[in-house]
């Protein structure tokens, strides 16, 4: 069979599936990303060139769609280019975000389509209002935000099967094509991350952490709001004051995945340091951006204490790469993280806003390490048990097959 990937930073979501099938001879699998996209061993990608041209004569409401349209202009000249060399897909794999679908079902009518339904926008009862700190959308603000959800109601009503991560990013979606979509992760590598009491994390000053350190860290792609930035920053100096043996380690950019940019032009890592700046011994506050997937995974082994806080949004990476890496998860009990983590259990939950409650919770978790071994290891036991790479690729496998196999 042939099965084509699309995926504007392939492999992405698709790798562990797209490995597997690479793997069997029986199979031709191709992939269709832009740019910045990267191959696997046996698979041929085909790279689009994309950017973002000027929308000023775009009607507001429009100006996404117009962007996703030009994407799927490319994607469109990519599946000729494939189909020129001999290779039309039985199936198709493709992320419903970004307007790659929008050509799929006319250029083949008779493959079986799946599309990743990672988050479906909404008014209320997500990120969006979710913050009182930050203003809240106007009627053209929320028309804007319902009209971000159309090249994906496109792509569910072409496709033949959805997929979501998490059951709550499936239930964003409205009820009617819920039965459409089914739940499922894509798994972690669990042998590669994994705990190593002897690893050590190098920081930029020539010392090295170590699992006996009290180490906090803190992950996120960027250092924004909504994945709760600013309320870790205002945690740290009660963190500090009490611990004062700790050390934090801060992962992220400097600019901004989701939200708005700062009003001042300054970055929201800047805008929160501010705020605390006389609060908090920097000496042992470590901001390393970005990190190499090595470096990272030391970091993670070496962690005595990993803060995970989230607007109701999409699950990330960072979060269930913790778990398996052993960590203790401090996190907010926000949606969906209550899909993958139980208070107590395999991880502490603590409400988003509460300040005061993470700092305290963080705390005890530095000077009794002992009383939280058992949730280290149950969050371990979680990743292998229900989140592994094998199992998350085989319910997928079954899935993208559906009745052919």
């Amino acid at each position: 069979m042939k099965f084509l990937f699309v995926h504007q930073n392939f492999p992405a979501q698709f790798r562990f599936v797209a490995q597997a099938l690479a793997a069997d001879p029986q199979h031709q699998v191709a992939a269709i990303g832009a740019q910045n996209s990267r191959t696997l061993p046996g698979v041929r990608l085909q790279q689009y060139h994309f950017e973002e041209v000027g929308v000023a004569a775009v009607h507001t409401f429009a100006r996404r769609f117009d962007q996703e349209a030009r994407r799927a202009e490319q994607v469109l000249y990519a599946l000729n280019t494939l189909e020129h060399a001999g290779f039309r897909p039985d199936v198709v794999v493709a992320h419903s975000g970004w307007g790659e679908t929008l050509p799929l079902r006319s250029k083949f009518p008779r493959a079986r389509i799946i599309v990743y339904c990672e988050f479906f926008y909404q008014a209320n009862g997500q990120d969006v209002h979710f913050d009182p700190e930050f203003p809240i959308l106007g009627i053209d603000g929320l028309t804007g935000l319902h009209a971000r959800n159309a090249s994906q109601l496109l792509a569910l009503a072409d496709c033949d099967q959805g997929l979501s991560p998490t059951p709550w990013q499936r239930a964003s979606y409205p009820p009617e094509f819920r039965q459409k979509i089914a739940a499922i992760h894509e798994g972690v590598d669990t042998d590669l991350v994994r705990p190593n009491p002897a690893s050590q994390f190098p920081l930029p000053d020539g010392r090295a952490l170590t699992s006996t350190s009290q180490v906090i860290t803190f992950v996120a792609r960027n250092l924004e709001p909504l994945r709760g930035y600013h309320i870790f920053m205002r945690a740290l100096p009660e963190i500090l004051r009490a611990c004062p043996q700790a050390e934090v380690v801060i992962v992220g950019g400097d600019d901004v995945s989701y939200g708005a940019r700062p009003q001042d032009g300054r970055s929201w890592k800047e805008v929160f340091r501010s705020e605390v700046a006389d609060a908090v011994d920097w000496r042992r506050v470590h901001f390393v951006g970005r990190l190499s997937y090595d470096a990272y995974l030391q970091l993670l082994q070496v962690s005595a204490a990993h803060v995970y806080l989230t607007y109701p949004f999409v699950l990330s990476w960072s979060l269930v790469e913790a778990m398996s890496a052993g960590c203790l998860i401090i996190a907010s009990d926000t949606a969906p993280l209550r899909d993958v983590v139980r208070h107590g259990d395999n991880g502490m939950l603590v409400p988003f806003f509460d300040v005061r409650q993470l700092s305290a919770t963080v705390v005890d978790a530095l000077r009794r390490p002992q009383a939280y071994g058992a949730l280290r290891a149950r969050a371990r036991a979680t990743a292998v048990g229900a989140l592994d790479r094998r199992d998350a690729t085989r319910q997928v496998l079954s899935l993208i097959l559906g009745d052919r196999t």
